[in-house]
């Protein structure tokens, strides 16, 4: 799922951004049939994979363990940032259920997927000798400098960040020090056999939307040099790590028929998948000559 609120304004209009009501999501996880939850499409890399699927209703990424007042007088309100209940009650159920599975995929679009890269430390952990891959679908983590002081302490995130990795604890270091990718670098030199991966369009409306939100400028070609710059920082540091970035604008492709149809480069997305959990050293993917963008 996707969407987050962190303050009194974006918080203000949190059924706007995100779906508060967990039956909702209820209903829509029995409803999925698209993307890569369709089990009889024979080109679904995961059609026979068990899926544990993480509602989303919380608004902070799958990270917080906090309820937190907004606004004031009778304008107060609750937001329940309990993403890491959600997430930590899920992976119980895995460790109850599953008993050492081979293969691991982390992944979720946008919210989830940033809720995948710190999720997926804790899978590597748990389970050292699976296969762990993580996927973050359209979630790269272009953000103001103000961004992490201003939803961190809202969200209670403490408790979500593997603290067992010293450079993740968040008793010991500043998280105003941290950007996305050094969760990304970090994370791969805590797990240098397993994979992280992320999917980006060069132009995707709703990351630009977000990053709008919080008073980034430059608009939609700040966002996507940002972006490009992050890839590139994490692949300068990361063996384990690989990219695909395609053309447009679409925001997530997981979840419907464009897990099939996205492609960059004459390589479709879900080849690129496939190739990549089963173990092949696949090729970084970057959408050449895309109309608009100038470095």
């Amino acid at each position: 799922g996707g969407g987050a609120c962190w303050d009194d304004i974006t918080c203000s209009v949190a059924g706007a951004i995100f779906i508060e009501d967990i039956e909702n999501t209820r209903y829509l996880a029995g409803d999925y049939n698209q993307g890569i939850y369709d089990h009889d499409n024979p080109d679904n890399p995961f059609a026979d994979w068990t899926h544990v699927f993480i509602p989303y209703c919380t608004g902070d990424v799958h990270w917080g363990n906090a309820v937190k007042e907004y606004g004031s007088g009778d304008n107060k309100f609750t937001i329940n940032h309990k993403g890491f209940i959600n997430a930590s009650s899920a992976i119980g159920w895995i460790e109850n259920n599953l008993d050492k599975p081979e293969k691991i995929t982390v992944t979720g679009c946008s919210a989830g997927g940033y809720g995948s890269i710190v999720w997926s430390a804790w899978m590597m952990e748990k389970y050292p000798e699976s296969q762990v891959f993580q996927f973050s679908d359209s979630a790269a983590g272009i953000i103001t400098d103000s961004f992490f002081a201003d939803s961190f302490p809202s969200w209670g995130v403490d408790q979500a960040f593997p603290s067992w990795i010293p450079e993740l604890d968040l008793d010991r270091i500043d998280y105003l020090d941290l950007e996305l990718y050094d969760v990304y670098n970090i994370i791969a030199d805590r797990y240098p056999d397993q994979v992280l991966s992320q999917y980006n369009t060069l132009f995707d409306k709703t990351q630009v939307y977000y990053y709008q939100v919080m008073n980034g400028a430059g608009g939609d070609n700040a966002w996507t040099l940002g972006m490009t710059d992050s890839m590139n920082q994490i692949l300068g540091h990361a063996p384990n790590f690989r990219s695909f970035i395609g053309p447009g604008d679409e925001h997530c492709a997981i979840v419907d028929e464009r897990f099939y149809t996205a492609e960059s480069n004459g390589m479709r997305l879900v080849d690129w998948i496939r190739n990549m959990t089963r173990g092949d050293d696949v090729d970084n993917v970057f959408c050449q000559d895309c109309e608009g963008f100038q470095e």
